[in-house]
């Protein structure tokens, strides 16, 4: 073989190795502004069409029943969160939840099906808490998710852990210390597409809040202090959005002023702006106080918990399942609980309050912390005035443990009475009484406090 041959061999072969970290055609351009300015979208027709399936809403459940009738947290044991649905509603969600969270695993992954009311399965716990969370998502950021919302199957798909989440990155090992600070560079991590850019974008962003935007406005220095490191933390962080939402940089900034304002740019931009702030408060306010909860092989090589981020719910699509609005079929989640979800409202007269618990509780939650304000006015315009505290409790149950549940119940009402400058002194405490048996179910008039002047 002569030298030219081996040559154009050599060069064929390279040309080859290049193109091969390209798309090939066809792709589909959406051009999304004024024609030569760059401003397109573009679509490899072959990746979304293996996108499509996967990005497909469940069937949706039965048609919602009237909320009539007896309330669940009325009729069963420890709901703590959608009590206020009827029992066809909330058995109706929890179909839906094991659907669209484990439908191999089914109920038993959530709940001790011995004893539903049981906490003793962290799924449990930790299920509680993402409803509230999908709630808040639904209720407080609808400049993120619109009509559209979110629910469980947005970003589990039918498996117990989200395709799709995140851990803190591995401290670079300095023993040798003679490598200097590689800050999580050249190590061809997916979560920046397999480029050498530091290789955890989401603490700093969507964990911690440090600045995103580094680059200036001016072609001179004027006070911008943006290392090059900094933007190639804020360039992964890019990556990961355009191979979250499977699009390219246009699809949220003006190619004439990336980074140099809000005027010109997509409303996308603004969306992006709402999202990158929820998904922070759903990590510190809902995933991080879960890390006790959870156990040790479901967390980080650091220790810590599962966290989201775009892929999360996106996972390759501009919009979650491509904008189905799967959650106004499950009109719970578009609004927060009320507190104390299927317990009566409390009492609260100028001689008298009654206060009711959650089942196993002796914790005055939401509403019923607020059952005592008359009675501690009373009190603190008469100081000659005492008041009886009679605790009362369920008659299913093991006895002893109901009787000490009851005392809890009425020495955290005394306690309540402290805290408002009522003295002990003016506190006398009856003896756990035990309410009338109700047969049709878990009764929570059974588990209260009766607070009475005499």
């Amino acid at each position: 073989m002569s030298l030219m041959t081996r040559f154009t061999t050599a060069a064929v072969a390279a040309v080859v190795v290049l193109l091969a970290g390209c798309e090939r055609p066809p792709v589909d351009p959406v051009q999304r502004g004024y024609r030569g300015t760059g401003m397109e979208v573009v679509y490899n027709p072959r990746a979304v069409d293996k996108l499509v399936p996967l990005n497909q809403p469940p069937a949706p459940p039965g048609p919602l029943a009237p909320n009539e009738g007896p309330k669940a947290g009325q009729v069963y044991q420890n709901v703590k969160v959608l009590g206020d649905l009827s029992v066809a509603n909330f058995n109706r969600h929890m179909a839906s939840i094991t659907a669209w969270v484990s439908p191999q695993e089914g109920c038993a992954y959530c709940h001790n099906v011995q004893n539903f009311a049981d906490d003793g399965k962290y799924t449990k716990v930790v299920a509680r808490r993402m409803i509230q969370m999908t709630q808040k998502v639904n209720a407080d950021w609808k400049p993120h998710v619109a009509a559209t919302g979110v629910t469980c199957y947005t970003c589990h798909r039918g498996n117990p852990v989200p395709a799709q989440i995140w851990f803190k990155a591995e401290p670079q090992d300095k023993r040798g210390n003679f490598i200097g600070n590689l800050n999580g560079q050249n190590m061809a991590a997916r979560t920046v597409a397999l480029s050498s850019l530091p290789n955890d974008p989401f603490t700093p962003y969507l964990l911690e809040a440090k600045p995103i935007r580094v680059n200036g406005t001016t072609a001179l220095p004027t006070g911008n202090r943006a290392s090059i490191q900094q933007a190639e933390h804020t360039f992964g962080l890019m990556t990961h959005f355009s191979s979250s939402l499977g699009v390219n940089c246009t699809y949220c900034h003006n190619t004439r002023q990336i980074g140099g304002g809000w005027e010109g740019n997509p409303t996308q931009l603004t969306t992006a702006w709402h999202g990158i702030r929820m998904v922070r408060e759903v990590n510190n306010d809902y995933m991080v106080g879960l890390t006790d909860a959870f156990p040790a092989h479901r967390k980080g090589a650091t220790g810590d918990v599962a966290k989201v981020n775009c892929a999360s719910c996106h996972q390759g699509a501009y919009k979650p399942l491509y904008g189905a609005q799967m959650a106004k079929e499950f009109p719970e989640l578009l609004a927060y609980a009320k507190p104390g979800d299927g317990l009566p409202p409390p009492v609260s007269e100028a001689a008298r309050s009654v206060l009711y618990f959650n089942v196993g509780s002796f914790t005055l939650e939401g509403e019923q912390a607020k059952g005592l304000v008359q009675l501690v006015a009373t009190m603190t315009a008469q100081p000659a005035t005492k008041v009886t505290i009679s605790g009362y409790h369920s008659a299913a149950g093991d006895l002893a443990s109901n009787q000490e549940l009851a005392k809890n119940r009425a020495l955290s009402v005394r306690d309540s009475l402290a805290a408002a400058g009522i003295p002990a002194s003016r506190v006398v405490l009856d003896k756990p009484l035990q309410a009338e048996a109700n047969v049709s179910g878990e009764d929570p008039v059974a588990r209260r406090v009766e607070a009475t002047l005499k």
